[in-house]
């Protein structure tokens, strides 16, 4: 004869003791921040960033426009990080995805304060490119910042020759990123 198993014994799954880490939504379930972190904690952005207000209006009334910040950026994960950043510093981006998409906004006679550009796009070229931008009397002025891996010290050199004003490893360009938009998306 088989005997029944003691079900008073067996583990539950997903069930923990309550903590202060932990919060119960209206189901009874637990939304867990595994890093005991506010919910308002974004990765990489300091908790004191606050957004700016809205633009006051000048002596005759009318409201001047953001200065507007091209960012040439296949990556998903930094597309996101820039927009959600841009946003709480209250810069203006706008996001290209290929290298004639961003000659044609230039051409247009829309002139940015910034140019972002990830050095390893592969919808882009970015070395011509940012050759081509710097060529532009309009465009000398303005700042290009690429962005790479930190191991890709031929590249960086090759984007420095090409044009480029500055040249980050990608986790020094998310570290940079609030105050570079800060710097040159506001008035």
């Amino acid at each position: 004869m088989h005997k029944k198993p003691n079900r008073q014994h067996r583990r539950h799954r997903g069930r923990r003791p309550s903590n202060g880490n932990q919060q119960h939504n209206q189901h009874g379930g637990i939304y867990r921040n595994p890093m005991g972190q506010p919910r308002h904690f974004v990765a990489g952005l300091p908790e004191d960033l606050e957004p700016i207000s809205a633009p006051e209006a000048g002596p005759n009334g009318e409201i001047a426009a953001l200065p507007v910040i091209f960012a040439a950026v296949d990556d998903l994960f930094f597309s996101v990080k820039i927009n959600d950043t841009a946003r709480k510093v209250g810069a203006q981006v706008k996001f290209v995805k290929t290298d004639k998409e961003l000659l044609t906004l230039t051409e247009s006679g829309e002139k940015p304060s910034l140019i972002i550009v990830d050095l390893n796009s592969v919808a882009m070229r970015p070395l011509p490119t940012i050759a081509k931008l710097k060529a532009d009397k309009e465009l000398k002025k303005t700042s290009v910042i690429g962005y790479l891996s930190h191991v890709q010290g031929e590249l960086k050199q090759k984007a420095h020759d090409a044009g480029c004003d500055m040249v980050l490893a990608r986790s020094a360009f998310s570290q940079n990123l609030p105050n570079l938009l800060r710097r040159h998306g506001s008035r």
